[in-house]
């Protein structure tokens, strides 16, 4: 689809914002040098998202000759964005202001049996009602929620989510009429949100070609090219763990075989433990995750040559991305990223270029994440700051002037 004006007045926006974010005070000069646009366009967005409340001037420095500079920063003491992380076992809120600090945060189990979509809206609205009574007259700008599965983002359907058995349920409705917040709800799934959060306040900012691997239960990949998420057709973009590596293979969740997932997610990886060492069966799947990374660490043997065979099949799968997709950073994430990255991560880079065509494997930087923050809710929190500023009519509106 071709992008209009709009468009690229907008990701221009989001681009002079996420450096200001990250740098904040700085000036509309330095903003320029930093997103490689001219000081007469940064100087007309800065003066909208001040006409937002979004920025604030801060200060002045010394121009060196000459009138003195501004300094920006985002508008700290303005409105709130609130980003929820669903999972199967915790809902866990978060509250940013404008430059995505955290204000509060909220953390609701959720039991076993607690799986009906009135029950987990029943645990958002409880973490909702903690929040309200300390943000005082603070403005809650957006809410952005991250559901496990596929979830359709413009009907705001939980489309799929194998883990309660949900089939298109009207999430966001149901939640609105829940929370009763008379604002914009985005939801999307936990792929989509963390690559988001890494484009505003991770590895990913001003990166043109983008690629997040997901490690976990399941496994796939979130896209970004030009600073802004790739959903694809039908936001399906991203199931790079239902690829095939081998049709042959093992059977996966999906009903394909010899898919990336069913090779190197969290079920796989213990599987493949498992017929070594029976220790894979014990404790639930992040403390047995944990007990492999224990043994690797203790140079057990069958720990050694499961990381060396996971490390192999991610390798195949990481080198037909980056053969096809040709990115600057692929970033890997997720909670087995977080438990087996030591130990991963140098198996994975060594095996690479036995995979990878090697133009595009030399352009990319490989990089596991070391952000502490919940990179899921932050993406969400980031969603909800789109959607503002992509709904509010001022916004790219002096161009009609």
């Amino acid at each position: 689809m071709k992008s209009t004006s709009r468009d690229i007045r907008l990701r221009n926006c989001f681009a002079v914002l996420r450096h200001l974010i990250a740098d904040a005070p700085t000036s509309r000069q330095i903003l320029a040098r930093e997103t490689d646009l001219s000081v007469a366009t940064v100087s007309n967005l800065v003066t909208d998202l001040i006409e937002l409340g979004v920025v604030v001037e801060v200060g002045r420095e010394d121009s060196g000759g000459g009138r003195p500079r501004a300094l920006l920063a985002p508008n700290a003491g303005g409105g709130v964005m609130i980003g929820v992380d669903v999972a199967e076992t915790y809902v866990h809120l978060e509250v940013y202001d404008l430059s995505l600090a955290v204000v509060d945060r909220v953390d609701e189990p959720i039991a076993p049996n607690e799986n009906s979509p009135d029950q987990v809206i029943g645990h958002i609205d409880a973490a909702m009602d903690q929040v309200r009574e300390r943000l005082g007259d603070r403005v809650v700008l957006g809410l952005g929620v991250s559901l496990p599965g596929q979830v359709d983002v413009d009907w705001g359907v939980s489309g799929f989510a194998p883990n309660w058995n949900w089939h298109d349920v009207p999430f966001r409705r149901l939640l609105a009429d829940r929370l009763d917040l008379g604002v914009p709800i985005y939801l999307d799934n936990p792929l989509k949100t963390i690559t988001v959060g890494e484009l505003w306040f991770g590895d990913g900012r001003g990166v043109d070609r983008l690629a997040v691997l997901i490690l976990g239960t399941g496994v796939g990949a979130g896209l970004a090219f030009g600073g802004r998420l790739y959903r694809g057709a039908t936001n399906s973009a991203g199931e790079w763990g239902h690829t095939t590596i081998n049709p042959g293979g093992p059977q996966c969740r999906c009903g394909a075989k010899g898919c990336i997932e069913a090779y190197v997610g969290a079920p796989a990886i213990l599987r493949q433990w498992e017929q070594l060492d029976g220790r894979a069966g014990n404790g639930s799947q992040g403390e047995a995750m944990a007990a492999l990374a224990a043994a690797w660490r203790a140079g057990e043997t069958s720990a050694v040559q499961t990381i060396e065979a996971v490390a192999e099949h991610l390798a195949a799968g990481v080198a037909n991305l980056v053969n096809l997709v040709n990115p600057d950073l692929v970033v890997l994430d997720g909670w087995v990223t977080g438990i087996l990255g030591d130990a991963l991560m140098p198996e994975l880079e060594r095996r690479l270029p036995s995979h990878a065509m090697a133009t595009p494997l030399k352009a990319a930087r490989l990089k596991r994440n070391e952000q502490e923050r919940n990179m899921v809710a932050l993406g969400a929190a980031a969603l909800a700051l789109e959607g503002h500023l992509s709904r509010l009519n001022t916004v790219g509106s002096r161009n009609r002037r």
